[in-house]
C-alpha cells in the first residue's frame, strides 16, 4: 500500500496529464499565432514567404518554448491559484525562449541546408522589433491563458455556491495587503466558506473604493453601525502589524456586534509559520487582554546556546511552551523528564518536524518524587540548565489531597534541587505562583516553600545558581479557568464564577515560557522574579468576553452563575510579600522585577522540611504553617 501511495505522489493521473497536454497544446498554438503575426509584418502579407519560414522556424521554436515552460515549472502550477508569480514565471520563460530562438535563428541561417531553402526568400531574418513584438504578443496569449483559467474555475465555484444559504456575510477589517489576501483567497474558494460584503478601514484614502465587487466603508468607529447595515454574521480582523493594545480596542468594539470573530495571525504567527500567510484563526481571549501582550528581551536568552536543557514537566502546558521557548536559542540538546509519557511523545514528535535535526529532544520518563531517576537522568546527559516546571497546581483539589502537595510540590523541588548540585548543574530556576504570597490554601503555601528551599539551596553552594519564577494565571494552562469556561459555554451554560468581584494577574503561556528563559539569563542566585502584569483582570468580565467570543450574549444567551469561593481560593492575589516590597527592582528587562531573598532561619527550615516526610491529612496544614507564618487559611 506505501508503494502504491508513493507512486501517486510522484506520477500525475490521467487528468492531470490530460490537462497538462490542452495547456501545452493551446501554448504551442500562441507560439505559432505569434509567429505568424511576425511574418506578416516582415512579408507584408506574401503567402508564400510566410508560409515558407513558419515553417522553417515554427519546429525548434516549438522545441525550445515547450523546454523553456517546462524548466520555469508552468506545467506544475496549481492554475486556479494563478496570479503575479505565475506571470512573472510566464515573462521569463518567454523572454528566455525568445533569446534562443533568435540565436537558433542565427545558427540555422549560417547551415547550407537552411539556405538552400530560403534562397527564394528575399530575408530569411528576423529584425530585433519584430521578435520584441513577437515576445510581447506570445506573453499576452499565454499569460492570459492561465488567468482565464483561475477565473473561470472561481466564477464555476461561485455558480455551484450561489444558491448556499448556509454562507456567512463577512466583514474584513483592514483593506491592505493581509485583507486583500484574505479576500482572494475566499474568492478562489468560491466564497464557500464565506461572502465578504464590506470592508473597513481607517485610511481615507480606501474609503469609497472596492475591492473586488466589495465596498470599503468607514472607520473602526462604524464597525458596529455596518454591521447592522451589511447583516454580517462574521468579522475578520486583517491587520497584522497592528500593536497588540490597538487591536484589543478593535476586538471589543467588533465584539459589541454579537458576530463571529476571527483574526488573520500577526507577524510573529506568520515568521513562525511562513506558508501561513493569509490565514485566519479564531480570536482567543489572550487578544482581549487589557494590556498588551509583553515582548521579553530575547538577547538574555543567549546563554541556553549550545547547552544540554533539562525540563521537569516537560509535557505539561507550560513545561511544553518552555521546550518550545528553549529550542529557538540553538541548545545542544534538551531532555523532556515526565511522568506521564503521552504529551511528552506529542511534543517531541512535534519539535521534532520543526527542528528536523537542528535540536536533539530526548524524553526521559519518570517522576521528581523520585530522587534515584532524577540522578540517573542528570548522570545520564549532564545538563547545564535545568528548569523545574513540575507541580500540583489545582487549588481545590490539593485541598482535598494536601499532603499529595507536599509530596510533589515541596520534596519534588528539593529533590529537584539536590540532584542538580550533586550532578553539576550549572542554573536551576523552579517556577512558582502568586498564591505563593500570603497563601491561603495548601497549593500555595507549598509553593513558598519551593521558594524557601531554592534560596536555601543557593546559600549551601556556589556551584549551581537557584531562582524563581512566581507566576500569576496563565491563559490556556491546564490550570487555567479558560477551558473550564469554554466546556461550560459549549454545552450552553451556566458559566460558574466563584464571586463576582474576584480578580486575578494573567499571562499568556508564552509570556510565562519566555519569563523562566529570560529569568536564567538574568539570576545571580536565589532571586525570585516577577513580570509586571499591569492590573488584575476581573474573572466575571472574562466569562462575559469568552461568551461573546463564543456568538452568544451574557445572562441572555449564556447565564452567568456565582457559586460562592472554593476551599482555600482568595478574592484577589498579591504578587508580593510585604517585605519584599520595599526590595523590589527592575532588571535589565524593564517588565520582569527581582526580589531579592528575604532572611529566614535555615535551621529551621531543615527542622520543618524533615517534619514534612512524617506528613498526615492531620498535621500537613500545621507543620506548612510552621514554615509560612503567613499562611492563613480561608474560610471553608
Amino acid at each position: 500500500m506505501s508503494d502504491l501511495s508513493s507512486g501517486n505522489r510522484r506520477f500525475p493521473t490521467t487528468q492531470i496529464f490530460l490537462r497538462r497536454c490542452v495547456i501545452a497544446l493551446l501554448d504551442l498554438l500562441f507560439l505559432n499565432l505569434s509567429y505568424l503575426a511576425v511574418c506578416g509584418m516582415q512579408y507584408q502579407g506574401e503567402l508564400r514567404s510566410i508560409l515558407s519560414v513558419l515553417i522553417g522556424r515554427s519546429w525548434y521554436a516549438s522545441l525550445i518554448y515547450l523546454v523553456v515552460l517546462t524548466f520555469f515549472g508552468l506545467y506544475n502550477s496549481m492554475w486556479e491559484y494563478a496570479g503575479l508569480h505565475e506571470l512573472v514565471r510566464c515573462l521569463g520563460a518567454v523572454l528566455t525562449s525568445t533569446l534562443l530562438t533568435i540565436g537558433a535563428d542565427s545558427i540555422c541561417r549560417n547551415m547550407s541546408w537552411f539556405n538552400q531553402r530560403s534562397a527564394a526568400l528575399p530575408d530569411t531574418g528576423f529584425s530585433l522589433s519584430v521578435y520584441f513584438f513577437a515576445a510581447l504578443l506570445l506573453f499576452f496569449l499565454s499569460g492570459f491563458l492561465r488567468i482565464f483559467y483561475r477565473s473561470l474555475r472561481s466564477a464555476r465555484n461561485i455558480f455551484v455556491n450561489r444558491n448556499n444559504t448556509k454562507r456567512h456575510r463577512i466583514m474584513i477589517i483592514g483593506a491592505g495587503d493581509t485583507g486583500i489576501t484574505i479576500y482572494r483567497e475566499l474568492e478562489q474558494k468560491g466564497f464557500a466558506t464565506g461572502k465578504p460584503v464590506v470592508f473597513v478601514d481607517d485610511d481615507p484614502n480606501k474609503q469609497g473604493r472596492r475591492v473586488g465587487f466589495v465596498p470599503v466603508r468607514g472607520s473602526s468607529d462604524r464597525i458596529p453601525e455596518l454591521a447592522k447595515r451589511y447583516d454580517v454574521d462574521e468579522i475578520i480582523l486583517a491587520v497584522p502589524s497592528m500593536n497588540s493594545q490597538r487591536r484589543g480596542e478593535l476586538l471589543r468594539i467588533a465584539m459589541e456586534t454579537g458576530c463571529k470573530l476571527k483574526t488573520s495571525l500577526s507577524f510573529e504567527e506568520i515568521t513562525e509559520n511562513p506558508a501561513s500567510e493569509g490565514a485566519v484563526r479564531n480570536v482567543e481571549i489572550a487578544d482581549l487582554l487589557a494590556r498588551p501582550e509583553i515582548k521579553l528581551n530575547t538577547a538574555i536568552c543567549a546563554y541556553l546556546k549550545g547547552q544540554t536543557v533539562m525540563v521537569t514537566g516537560g509535557g505539561g502546558s507550560i513545561g511544553s511552551e518552555l521546550c518550545t521557548q528553549v529550542a529557538r536559542y540553538a541548545p545542544k540538546r534538551i531532555i523532556i523528564f515526565d511522568n506521564y509519557e503521552n504529551n511528552a511523545f506529542l511534543l517531541k514528535g512535534k519539535l521534532d518536524r520543526h527542528y528536523n535535526g537542528k535540536v536533539e529532544f530526548i524524553i526521559r520518563i519518570g517522576s521528581v518524587q523520585d530522587p534515584k531517576r532524577l540522578r540517573e537522568v542528570m548522570n545520564e546527559f549532564k545538563p547545564t540548565v535545568l528548569f523545574h516546571a513540575a507541580a500540583h497546581k489545582h487549588v481545590p483539589l490539593m485541598e482535598e489531597s494536601p499532603c499529595e502537595a507536599v509530596k510533589n510540590n515541596v520534596f519534588g523541588t528539593y529533590n529537584v534541587a539536590n540532584a542538580a548540585i550533586d550532578c553539576g548543574v550549572k542554573k536551576v530556576v523552579t517556577l512558582s505562583t502568586d498564591k505563593a504570597v500570603n497563601p491561603t490554601n495548601v497549593m500555595g503555601a507549598s509553593k513558598r516553600v519551593t521558594e524557601l528551599i531554592i534560596q536555601y539551596f543557593e546559600r549551601k553552594n556556589t556551584a549551581t545558581h537557584f531562582a524563581a519564577v512566581r507566576f500569576g494565571n496563565v491563559l490556556g494552562s491546564n490550570g487555567s479557568v479558560i477551558p473550564i469556561f469554554k466546556e461550560q459555554i459549549e454545552a450552553g451554560g451556566p458559566v460558574y464564577v466563584t464571586h463576582k468581584d474576584i480578580t486575578r494577574y494573567f499571562m499568556t503561556i508564552p509570556e510565562a515560557a519566555q519569563l523562566v528563559c529570560q529569568a536564567g539569563g538574568l539570576s545571580r542566585g536565589g532571586e525570585i522574579f516577577v513580570l509586571d502584569m499591569g492590573e488584575p483582570v476581573s474573572i466575571t468580565s472574562l466569562a462575559e468576553k469568552l461568551i461573546r467570543l463564543s456568538g452568544y450574549t451574557p445572562y441572555e444567551d449564556i447565564k452567568i452563575e456565582f457559586t460562592g469561593l472554593r476551599p482555600g481560593e482568595k478574592l484577589y492575589e498579591e504578587l508580593t510579600l510585604s517585605e519584599e516590597e520595599g526590595e523590589m527592582q527592575l532588571t535589565a528587562n524593564n517588565k520582569i522585577f527581582v526580589l531579592p531573598p528575604v532572611q529566614f532561619d535555615s535551621k529551621k527550615l531543615e527542622q520543618g522540611i524533615k517534619a514534612l516526610r512524617h506528613v498526615n491529612e492531620d498535621n500537613v496544614r500545621d507543620l506548612l504553617r510552621d514554615l509560612v507564618p503567613n499562611y492563613h487559611e480561608a474560610e471553608r
